[in-house]
Order: structure tokens, then sequence, then C-alpha cells
């Protein structure tokens, strides 16, 4: 049973994710985490914390995978709704608590819904650990788990404990935001917890959208998915930037005063030569994934720092950075980790950190001027139901060598990413090039292909 991909298992809800796969990945987890903290984390308690975006499936879920913990032996502390980082910053920085469970899809539509774990240190779950998970679901021995054990777990509310987050977010930048007018929009999910406060306590001015959690409308036409709300609100108030969180919030694409987006790729740049300038970057590395514009790794290059690029997902780019002892990585996407602050990225935290930037040195519109001029990048979705197909693509060989074709046309004037999306039912075509027009070419050509490979056959 394969079921996580590369942000936890997600689906959709009812046909895929069920309240009894919750309750037997509940007790399966339960089990295996249970193992690890007998073993290396004797000084932790038995404590499993529990948060949720704003998906109506969410209640559901939580309770079933609450229940499993219980059957397995953990107490489970449910902070309710909140962003996916701070259930990772609790993990790591409560003495009591053990691992983090988050329920959310992310940036997915309203029907689908996700299970996320984290581990002692506020890390996503590795994946020798989640193929145990696994294993133990295709064995059984969830069931034999329930029949036999005798010390059940208790259930606890602990909603308040985000405010410990609230205050890590708040005390991370060392000035106030007062005379910046800032567009939030909060996508009806997770940053509708927090944001509007921290950014007011902070001193900035703040114009909210979409800021009531509503699980129907999560991401719907707004959020870090749909920018043109914000783009439209930040001319309509004068504002000097606004920020789109995706439902879960750890994800933030910013908007400059001209309307220009700001995604990953800048916010690591702008957020990256600060620290270099300020010696907390060691050996100048910026951790990415292969998504990340060639403009922006040119331009990074120029200035003297290391591009590191990884598969697309932001525990490759965690891994990369522990292994490399960097302090900076994240995506084009806007998932954005700056180890000085935090454990896992963080959305709210880069907003704060984009905005000080724009408080301290110069409005965002500049600083986008003095950047980087990226390559024109094209990105197409073409959604393939199919999982094993999707999986499997590259055994096509029409799409192999049409790709190889690609590359060839394109030598050094740009570059090709094929891939299916560990996310949603999607293979993926990006194409940069020098020019629009090449680029639009190429992703006709194969997203075409792909199509007729793979959707019409």
């Amino acid at each position: 049973m394969k079921l996580f991909g590369t942000d936890g298992i997600r689906g959709h809800v009812g046909s895929f994710l069920t309240a009894n796969l919750a309750l037997e990945v509940g007790i399966s987890a339960g089990k295996i985490l249970k193992d690890r903290v007998e073993v290396d984390h004797e000084n932790k308690a038995h404590v499993i914390a529990i948060g949720q975006d704003s998906r109506t499936s969410g209640d559901m879920l939580s309770s079933a995978i609450s229940a499993g913990l219980t059957a397995a032996g953990w107490d489970v502390w449910h902070i309710g709704l909140c962003p996916t980082p701070a259930v990772a910053y609790l993990t790591a920085n409560s003495p009591e608590i053990f691992g983090g469970v988050m329920i959310s899809a992310s940036h997915n539509p309203p029907e689908d819904n996700g299970i996320k774990f984290f581990g002692a240190n506020g890390s996503k779950l590795c994946g020798e650990t989640q193929q145990k998970i696994e294993a133990v679901l295709d064995s059984r021995l969830h069931t034999d788990l329930v029949n036999t054990s005798t010390g059940w777990g208790k259930y606890h509310e602990k909603s308040h404990l985000i405010s410990d987050y609230q205050e890590s977010l708040q005390s991370s930048i060392a000035t106030d935001l007062s005379e910046l007018k800032v567009v939030l929009d909060l996508a009806y999910g997770s940053a509708t917890r927090v944001s509007l406060e921290v950014f007011r306590n902070l001193g900035a001015e703040v114009i909210c959208l979409h800021q009531e959690p509503d699980g129907d409308r999560i991401n719907v036409n707004c959020g870090s998915t749909h920018l043109e709300p914000l783009r439209n609100a930040v001319k309509e108030h004068g504002a000097d930037l606004g920020f789109a969180f995706d439902g879960d919030a750890d994800r933030v694409l910013a908007v400059d005063s001209n309307g220009r987006v700001v995604d990953g790729d800048y916010i690591l740049y702008l957020w990256g030569q600060e620290l270099m300038e300020n010696n907390q970057l060691p050996n100048c590395a910026i951790v990415t994934t292969v998504m990340a514009n060639l403009g922006f790794e040119r331009a990074w290059q120029k200035l003297g720092g290391n591009f590191v690029r990884t598969d697309v997902g932001d525990q490759y780019v965690h891994a990369e950075m522990m292994r490399s002892g960097a302090m900076l990585g994240g995506e084009q996407s806007g998932h954005v980790l700056c180890r000085h602050y935090a454990v896992s990225g963080d959305g709210l935290l880069a907003a704060l950190h984009l905005a000080a930037l724009a408080k301290q040195k110069a409005p965002l519109a500049e600083l986008m001027d003095q950047s980087f001029h990226p390559y024109p990048q094209l990105l197409k979705n073409v959604r393939v139901e199919d999982r094993e197909l999707r999986r499997n693509w590259q055994t096509c060989d029409v799409l192999v060598q049409a790709i190889a074709l690609a590359e060839e046309d394109l030598g050094d004037r740009g570059r090709i990413l094929v891939r299916a999306s560990g996310t949603e039912p999607l293979m993926r075509v990006m194409v940069e090039a020098e020019t629009l027009d090449l680029a639009q070419h190429w992703t006709d050509s194969l997203s075409g292909l792909i199509e007729k490979q793979f959707v019409k056959a």
C-alpha cells in the first residue's frame, strides 16, 4: 500500500481518504512512533499534537486519527485550526510533545484533504519511517494492536498553545512594521488564525481578504494559487505590499505595490542577500529545487553565492539543508525555510521577514527592480487520473524521445522539466527558455503529447 507522497498522505476525501483509513493510519503510526520514542527519545512524553486547516472534512479525519493514536497508547493534544508550521514549532520546542500531525491538503481544493506527520525535532517523517507505517498497514498488525493493547491514551483540547507559536513569529524580527500598509489574503484557511493579529501587533496597517475560516471555500479563487484578488486589492488600497497564503499557511507569495508577483525565488534571493550581508549564510548557499528559475540561479551565482537544486518537495530541500548545513532554502511555489528561526517552511515567517526588509531597506518594488530578471518560464498541467501511468511515465519511449529532442534544441538557452505531481493527479510540464515563443512551443508540444499518450489513449 503506497500512501505517502511528496507531502504526506493526500487525496480526495471519501473515495481515497476515509475515516477508516485515518483510523488505521493513526494506529499504525502510533505503533511505529512508540517504537522510536522508547529507543531514541526517552525524555519525551507520549504526546502527539494535532492541528488542522479549515476543511469541512478536517474534524472527521482529526477525530479518526486521534482515535487511532489513543488506541496505540498516545495522548493527543488537539491544537485545532492552525498553520502547519505551528504544529512543527510546538513539536520541536515542547519537551512534552514527541510528534505532530497536521490534517490539511495545503493548496489543494476543498474536496481534498491530507495527513502530514512530524517527528520529535519538528521535521516531517523520513521516507523510511513512512514505509514502516505502510508496512504495518499492509500486514494488518494494527488490528492486532487494537485487540491486545491495554494502555489507552487520552485526548486533550490544547488550542491555547497557538500563542507560543504566535510569540515566536513576533519575536523573529527586530523591527516593527509601522507605516507599512499590507494586504493579507488568508485563503479561508489556516492563516485566518494569528496572521492578522501578528501583523497588527507589529504595527502594520492591515487589509484582509478571505479572512474567515471556511472549509467549503478554502483556496477557491483566492490565496497563493489565485493572486488576482490580492493584486487588485494592493492597487485599490495603495498598499506597500501584499501576501497570499495557501490553505495551511506553510507557503506564501507576495505582490509589490506595482502588482508584480514576488514568488519563492524572489523571496529566497532577497532574504538570502540580507543574510549574506550579515554573515548569516554559511557558504553563501541557497538550497532550492529543479523548478527554480534559471535567471535566479545565474543572478545568485553572480553575487558569489552557491546554488543547490533538489527534487521538488520541501522534504528534499530540508534534507539537503540538514546534510550541508545550509540555513536558507525553499521552493518557487513559496515554501521557504530559514533555519535561523524555524524548523519547517513557514509562510507567515517568510512574509514577516520580507515585510521587515521593505521597512528597513527599501520598498518591495525597489528591491524587485534591483534583483534579477527571470527567464520566461511556462508550466502546464495535464490531468492524468491513472496513478500508475503517472508514476511510470518514463517508460513511455515516445515521450522520453520527445523530451530529449527538445533538450537538444534548447541547448544552453533553457531547460525542460517533466514530472508527475506528488500531491495531485497531474503531469507537469515546465519549460524555461531565453524567449517566450521558444518556451511556448515546447510547452505546447510536450503537454499535447502527454494528453495523446496518457489521456486520450
